[in-house]
């Protein structure tokens, strides 16, 4: 990549297409994070009402400081194939040095099959592109799939072609087996952090949110995708004598399965569970956090980082957690909070026990682990890394 011209600042378009989860959240801090670095930012999203209401609730001000440049105007998202192509005529637009993809996984799974049979991204873009990785597949050993491999092929033609860079992943074995596989490749790792201070007692936070101040709280935090595991915990925490001081605090969207929605009701009418059953707002968030007592992430074959797991250490807050890939490596590393054998609900209820249990010296224990992870996987890490991702690549200061 040409480094910008001697005397002017780099110019990065920054390119997100979701709205959902930690999307515009970590939108907001990379806008923050590069106009902090003195460079200058562009940003493209897509422009229908419904976005343009989420853009407004989550960056407001802040979109009035630099430039937006419309992905699409239709609600639908363009396939991956468009939006790379659309990421082209952004650069020429803005003027760009580079275009940046917050969450590159949107497009990378379409240009590396492609890139593997020898059909390169838009020549607009040949050096002039990156992002983060979220889910890069193809370089976990376990998954050994043609398709996968086929996307490992296209890396590395991408990557020695000198197509693409900065590469920042969220999974910090990953990176360094990527830096393994090619030295001198354009990786770095990218700390997950909290998207908040968590900074409210936890008595106001129950007070606000109207929790019982006798129990134990157990907050299940995140959309309602099965991968989650709601079901496994609404299960476990069913299965507990309704006398039991366990209580669950839902936060987040239910999905479509009527078993858990009627569970999740039942444990409610019973006084053993608060369900905010919609997207929360940033306050309501902070005192999710604070009023609990214990994060769960029973999750399924997850792949990859966790934000809830960044928030709960942001609030000092055990977790118990499945015991597979990166989110169960970091809890047994840290020390975190608990584990128990992926989609086994037995072993998620006898958590739940020991968790409700636990002494006040364990859980300091884990709260000490809690605050390690956190000045690890601060919001200053998070823009150190990323200031030195575009140093390295645009030659900035």
């Amino acid at each position: 990549m040409t480094p910008a011209s001697e005397g002017s600042n780099p110019h990065v378009l920054l390119f997100e297409a979701r709205t959902e989860g930690h999307h515009l959240p970590w939108l907001r801090m990379m806008i923050e994070d590069l106009l902090s670095g003195q460079i200058r930012v562009s940003v493209a999203l897509r422009q229908d009402a419904e976005t343009q209401r989420f853009l407004q609730a989550h960056l407001g001000e802040l979109l009035r400081r630099v430039p937006v440049l419309p992905i699409t105007t239709k609600p639908r998202e363009p396939s991956a194939g468009r939006l790379l192509r659309r990421a082209a005529q952004l650069v020429q637009e803005s003027g760009a040095d580079m275009v940046f993809f917050c969450c590159l996984d949107e497009v990378a799974s379409a240009c590396l099959r492609r890139a593997a049979v020898g059909w390169m991204p838009p020549r607009t873009l040949r050096g002039r592109f990156g992002g983060v990785f979220l889910r890069p597949r193809f370089l976990d050993l376990q998954s050994r799939t043609l398709n996968q491999l086929l996307k490992g092929l296209g890396f590395r033609r991408l990557v020695r072609g000198q197509w693409v860079g900065p590469v920042l992943f969220l999974d910090e074995q990953l990176c360094q087996r990527a830096l393994a596989a090619m030295p001198d490749g354009p990786f770095l790792w990218l700390p997950d952090p909290p998207t908040q201070l968590f900074d409210l007692a936890q008595a106001d936070a129950r007070a606000a949110l109207g929790l019982p101040p006798d129990k134990r709280v157990f907050l299940f935090y995140g959309g309602p995708y099965r991968r989650k595991g709601l079901h496994l915990a609404v299960e476990a925490l069913a299965s507990l004598p309704p006398e039991h001081p366990a209580f669950l605090l839902y936060a987040g969207l239910q999905g479509p399965d009527p078993k858990v929605a009627a569970a999740l009701d039942r444990l409610s009418a019973q006084g053993r569970a608060r369900l905010l059953n919609r997207y929360v707002t940033d306050e309501e968030e902070k005192a999710c956090f604070c009023g609990c007592d214990v994060v769960l992430l029973p999750y399924l074959k997850h792949f990859g980082s966790s934000g809830v797991l960044a928030q709960a250490a942001a609030a000092g807050k055990p977790v118990i957690a499945s015991d597979e890939g990166l989110v169960g490596y970091r809890v047994r590393q840290y020390g975190l909070g608990w584990l128990f054998p992926s989609g086994d609900v037995p072993a998620l209820r006898q958590a739940i026990l020991q968790a409700t249990t636990a002494s006040q010296q364990e859980l300091q224990l884990k709260r000490l682990g809690a605050q390690r992870y956190a000045a690890q996987f601060s919001r200053a890490q998070f823009r150190r890394h990323l200031l030195q991702a575009f140093s390295r690549i645009l030659g900035s200061s």
